[in-house]
């Protein structure tokens, strides 16, 4: 199931996030009594963070029971300051007294190929099944139409319809001369809850071709996030949501 949702600002978008979010981890705690959530990195989910390290409907949540993933990584060490990790320690993790032993980091500082190999492997065994299923992804989108770092025309868009692929892998990204540790598309598409968090006016003219245009992939990595027995949500302020029409 797939829901689109535009807000007037970003501060109502986060807020709607931050409500997802705790509905998710309410329901996944009830039926398994642990959540489990991987983050996004880069600057939209930061206010996200910050709001559920700070405000009091947060404290409804055990989050003695949350256990934190994160969707791609960059190859740097956690206290680098490009760090996704470390974005997320500071702005969440560490306000709201996270223990180490729910924390599931990517080695990033580690060989790229060797760092994608210990993450789904501890991924695999802390889910016990296969597929793991992770209750929460939140996700970002760029203004190429890339997620987590799914980006186009790289490996990770020329593999995401193989069966037997890697939930995990490094991908080496030519736009930017560098390696990265992503979820692959197979991973994704096989959580409970997935949510989109797309903001400002940059991102329109992507959005609309992920959204509203024909199926291509290579080029607009997002439209490879179709979950297989899960719940979609796309929420998106009225910047990024310009080109869309009656969508």
């Amino acid at each position: 199931m797939t829901e689109i949702r535009i807000f007037e600002t970003s501060q109502e978008l986060i807020k709607e996030g931050a409500r997802l979010f705790l509905a998710a981890g309410a329901e996944a705690m009830q039926r398994g009594g642990v959540f489990s959530v991987a983050l996004s990195g880069g600057s939209t989910p930061l206010p996200l963070y910050q709001l559920l390290a700070e405000t009091p409907d947060a404290d409804i949540l055990d989050w003695s029971k949350v256990h934190f993933f994160w969707g791609d990584e960059r190859p740097v060490g956690p206290d680098h300051p490009e760090s996704n990790y470390r974005a997320a320690y500071q702005a969440l993790l560490e306000p709201r007294g996270i223990s180490a032993d729910q924390i599931h980091r990517v080695q990033a500082e580690l060989q790229p190929k060797a760092a994608a190999q210990l993450y789904q492997e501890e991924i695999l065994n802390w889910a016990k099944v296969v597929p793991p299923r992770i209750d929460l992804i939140l996700l970002g989108m760029g203004d190429d139409g890339h997620t987590a770092s799914i980006f186009p025309g790289t490996s990770l868009t020329e593999s995401a319809s193989e069966e037997n692929g890697p939930w995990v892998q490094a991908v080496y990204v030519g736009a930017l001369k560098s390696w990265r540790i992503s979820f692959t598309p197979r991973l994704i598409n096989s959580a409970s809850h997935i949510l989109f968090l797309v903001k400002g006016r940059d991102k329109a003219k992507a959005l609309n071709q992920v959204l509203n245009g024909p199926f291509r992939p290579a080029r607009y990595p997002a439209q490879l996030i179709q979950p297989l027995n899960g719940q979609l949500i796309w929420l998106i302020d009225k910047k990024a949501a310009a080109e869309l029409g009656n969508t």
